[in-house]
């Protein structure tokens, strides 16, 4: 006769025993309880340049706002009647108006820029207790005016090109004055994160 053995009894769970992980869609490797995205952005760093490529970039930002509103300035300076209509003047010219918003941009652009960081962040420990958040009222009213140059230049070109129906190359008037707003506040943002970082200097110094 063949012994007959009892079926194994299945192991009963013991307070000693490790819980179950919940699955996971990554990797146990390459999971960040930190992470927010499945694809994670790219780890871009510059190293010791990052302030130099920041202050570059910020300037030709800078440039490039400035260079395109005075081109359209000096276009409508001489502006030249239609083809074939000597005595119908251009029906539109960049005025007083398609200024303010640069100026203001350019205003909170060196506001801004003039704060010192370290007050704004808080990491000094003398002087006047009230400078902490006094430099950040003034960086406050310095992206103020950032967002009202870029607020109003979209007015004036919605208001005074896009509703009149004036043609493509009249319109780029506006298009010009919204892209100077666009490129300053770049510049500032760029500026500003160039200047929070190391320098070289420091940068060897901790080496």
């Amino acid at each position: 006769m063949v012994p007959h053995h009892p079926p194994p009894s299945s192991p009963q769970p013991t307070s000693s025993s490790t819980p179950l992980l919940p699955s996971m869609s990554l990797p146990r490797s390459n999971y960040d309880p930190r992470r927010v995205c499945l694809n994670p952005f790219p780890d871009i760093s510059l190293g010791k340049h990052r302030r130099t490529v920041g202050v570059y970039l910020a300037g030709a930002l800078f440039a490039l706002a400035n260079w395109t509103f005075l081109d359209a300035a000096v276009l409508s300076a001489h502006a030249r009647s239609p083809w074939g209509q000597p005595d119908t003047p251009p029906p539109v010219h960049v005025t007083f108006v398609d200024w303010i918003p640069g100026i203001c941009s350019l205003l909170g652009y060196l506001v801004i820029n003039l704060i010192d960081k370290d007050r704004v962040r808080g990491e000094e420990g003398f002087g006047d207790s009230r400078a902490v958040w006094r430099a950040r009222l003034i960086l406050f009213i310095g992206f103020a005016l950032m967002a009202g140059g870029l607020a109003g230049s979209v007015t004036v070109l919605i208001l005074k090109y896009v509703l009149n129906g004036y043609p493509e190359q009249f319109t780029y008037y506006g298009y010009a004055n919204v892209s100077q707003s666009v490129a300053l506040m770049l510049s500032a943002i760029v500026l500003w994160i160039a200047q929070s970082g190391s320098n070289e200097y420091e940068y060897n110094l901790t080496l």
